[in-house]
């Protein structure tokens, strides 16, 4: 079995200080909170980032600036920054992170009711239009899908030629408008996608923890952090994103699944630097 590469979602563009009052908006507070995930054995910093207070922005000059600091701090980090943004921003204000050249960013294969008057749009155009944006910058895509359909637009995409192989998917579960996080919800979308390809499984909220020991099982990868699930047990706020990391390599440990380093997550995924 491969090793296990953790990607830590740090802030993500919702939550907030108010639910938990560790999660960083500033540079400074984003680049800490991505070195101590590194260096708790994240390979991969899965990055929104905000204005100092609190504000998702999808601004080119801000990831610039926490890109930068993160670097500083461990320079050897794969970086993604998100190309999701917050819902109502337009394509262009998405992309925006792009244009700094990247290893790797998300691709988000599919519309999703979040709740409410919330919808994330990802037309079909949309999602060729990021596609072809990151094969031209020579762009790893990470293709997050909510649901079993946007695996399947995926694999159509792939046949007409705009996304690439060997792809890399996040299954994004238990979100409001999306497939649920129950077992046999990760066995089906595990299944579902080609055998050449790899994933990782992102549990929302009760979902992380579950969902990140069966994904260690099944020879996936994990996404935990803030942006997805501020809990380090029920009711027990995690004090930063390094604690969640933490757990996850606790857990792998017993299933016998050692962590990728960077380099070796980047093999793994066919990242060329």
């Amino acid at each position: 079995m491969e090793k296990l590469i953790i990607t830590a979602a740090i802030c993500g563009a919702e939550v907030t200080k108010k639910q938990n009052p560790n999660v960083p908006y500033t540079v400074e507070e984003i680049a800490r909170e991505a070195e101590k995930c590194y260096k708790a054995g994240a390979s991969i910093i899965h990055l929104h980032v905000r204005y100092d207070d609190g504000t998702p922005t999808q601004d080119k000059e801000r990831f610039r600036a926490c890109i930068e600091a993160i670097r500083e701090r461990c320079p050897n980090v794969i970086i993604q920054p998100s190309t999701g943004g917050g819902v109502g921003m337009t394509n262009e204000e998405r992309l925006q992170p792009v244009y700094l050249m990247p290893e790797m960013a998300t691709l988000d294969c599919g519309t999703v009711n979040f709740g409410g008057d919330d919808i994330f749009v990802n037309t079909e155009n949309t999602i060729i239009y990021f596609a072809e944006k990151l094969n031209e910058f020579g762009i790893k895509p990470e293709l997050e899908v909510f649901d079993k359909g946007m695996i399947d637009a995926a694999l159509r995409l792939n046949k007409k030629g705009y996304i690439k192989e060997p792809m890399h998917f996040n299954f994004v579960m238990g979100v409001n408008g999306g497939i649920s996080g129950e077992p046999r919800d990760l066995i089906f979308m595990a299944e579902s996608v080609p055998k050449n390809s790899t994933w990782t499984v992102t549990g929302i909220g009760r979902y992380q923890f579950p969902l990140a020991t069966m994904g260690i099982i099944m020879g996936g990868n994990v996404r935990v952090g803030f942006e997805d699930n501020i809990y380090i047990s029920k009711g027990v706020l995690a004090n930063s994103n390094a604690e969640l990391v933490e757990k996850v390599v606790r857990i792998a440990k017993e299933f016998g699944r050692d962590i990728a380093t960077p380099d070796e997550a980047r093999e793994i995924l066919g990242i060329k630097r």
